[in-house]
């Protein structure tokens, strides 16, 4: 994993209040970055490209030219509009962070993709008690026999089951997640990498035994030991080294947002649904020309030293332009899925997971993992994470799926709905969503009712 390629990776995954601290401390630490007062701007992508989706009523567009027709857009940061969602405020300029984000820990992050995954309850039931067995720097510290015994009463779950579930989160993002020791986390993040990543195949099998020794002998004692040449070996411990240790630190390390700053605005002009970067992640740094110049008229040492900069500002420069691409990508895509959720709200959300989301951009899970965490959009329906656009899916009568988000918006309307005098029980909700081709468990109708915060029948009833 190249250093170009770490940096691109953290990047992705801060949040827009992140990314800003990010630049300040490397415009503050390289001479060779500054500010700049304009912001670069995105070429438009009309309707019929390549990377609009495809279908009459739904088209992605990039654009910096004007404001949308069709809603009440009052505010603009230059070349992106936004919509206020609430009163006007005089001291508020309406580009700014504008809600509270309720901070999100590593065991949320797991759990999200969990919900996201296609196993069985049961299944799924075991995940969650691994899950919350998970410390905070992404190991799972427990004895598998611990937890079997703890889900015995319930599940009579084997540690065979459990040795499964915790394979599938293994695979959730961050990479290395769920391992049982340094070594397993090791080769989990290596795993993930391309096959052809120089020193894979000799840092799998360091991370498996030997690594444990490297800090008495160095890597020159390894090869020796191996019977390997010195660089090959210094390869691999170099491609070890630029693993993370503890990859669950990422996720609460950096649940400390306050506010939300949104990432992309989404927009619909003209009966055409389009989307753009905000401002905030359109980079606001460049090259100083000035040092730039001085390279070749500086001495040996400071030509060197300059160079050096001048290295690590293209990189976080050509870094930040993946971010952004891959923001846009994967935004294009959710739009071109959920299109009817913008339209109609939770009730038309469709069924959709990460799974589906990179394959149809051609990204890892992962990637796309990064990309939406702590993301947000600004929308005609007030500013919402990415997060949002996803829901895993229940099949319906006809063959097809309804989205779980889907179904607690008909909950919640059945319930609005009803005579205050007789409420429908969670039975009856189940059975009038059957009646609609949506076959859901009185139980399943229960948890959904609960997670809405929504009483029982029985507490509902209104006499007066």
């Amino acid at each position: 994993m190249t250093p170009q390629l770490q940096q691109a990776i953290r990047l992705l995954q801060l949040s827009a209040a992140e990314l800003e601290a990010e630049l300040a401390t490397a415009v503050e630490s390289n001479p060779l970055l500054d500010w700049t007062e304009s912001a670069i701007g995105t070429a438009t992508s009309p309707a019929g490209d390549g990377d609009a989706p495809a279908g009459p009523d739904v088209t992605v567009t990039v654009t910096d030219t004007a404001p949308p027709a069709e809603a009440d857009w009052t505010g603009s940061d230059g070349d992106t509009w936004y919509q206020r969602t609430g009163p006007a405020d005089p001291d508020d300029d309406g580009l700014l962070a504008e809600q509270v984000a309720e901070p999100e820990t590593l065991h949320d992050h797991l759990l999200w993709q969990l919900h996201l995954s296609p196993l069985s309850p049961r299944d799924r039931r075991i995940a969650a008690a691994l899950i919350e067995s998970i410390d905070d720097d992404g190991y799972l510290r427990e004895p598998l026999e611990s937890i079997a015994a703890t889900l015995d009463r319930e599940l009579n779950a084997g540690c065979d089951e459990i040795r499964t579930a915790l394979c599938q989160i293994q695979r959730f993002d961050p990479a290395g997640v769920g391992a049982r020791d340094l070594g397993e986390c090791l080769r989990l993040q290596l795993q993930t990498l391309d096959e052809d990543t120089p020193g894979r195949t000799l840092a799998y099998e360091l991370a498996d035994g030997p690594l444990e020794r490297l800090p008495k002998i160095g890597a020159a004692g390894l090869a020796a030991e191996m019977k390997l040449p010195l660089a090959e070996v210094e390869t691999a411990v170099q491609l070890l080294r630029s693993l993370d240790p503890r990859p669950g630190a990422q996720i609460g390390a950096i649940a400390t947002d306050t506010y939300v700053t949104p990432d992309v605005v989404i927009w619909r002009q003209h009966g055409v649904w389009r989307v753009a970067l905000s401002e905030s992640m359109r980079p606001r740094i460049s090259i100083h020309r000035g040092y730039e110049s001085m390279i070749q008229h500086a001495s040996a040492a400071d030509a060197s030293y300059l160079k050096g900069h001048l290295q690590e500002a293209r990189w976080l420069l050509k870094s930040l332009e993946a971010r952004g691409d891959t923001l846009l990508k994967v935004s294009r895509c959710l739009l071109k899925q959920q299109a009817a959720f913008l339209e109609f709200g939770d009730g038309a959300l469709r069924p959709l997971t990460l799974r589906e989301v990179a394959a149809d951009i051609g990204l890892h899970e992962s990637t796309v993992s990064r990309a939406i965490a702590r993301k947000y959009a600004r929308t005609p329906r007030g500013t919402i994470p990415l997060r949002a656009f996803f829901a895993s899916g229940i099949g319906t009568g006809n063959g097809g799926e309804a989205s779980s988000t889907a179904i607690q918006s008909m909950i919640r309307q059945l319930i609005e709905a009803e005579n205050p005098r007789k409420p429908l029980s969670d039975a009856r909700l189940a059975e009038t969503l059957k009646a609609t081709g949506v076959p859901v468990a009185r139980r399943t109708v229960a948890k959904y009712r609960e997670a809405m915060s929504i009483p029982s029948s029985q507490d509902r009833v209104r006499m007066g």
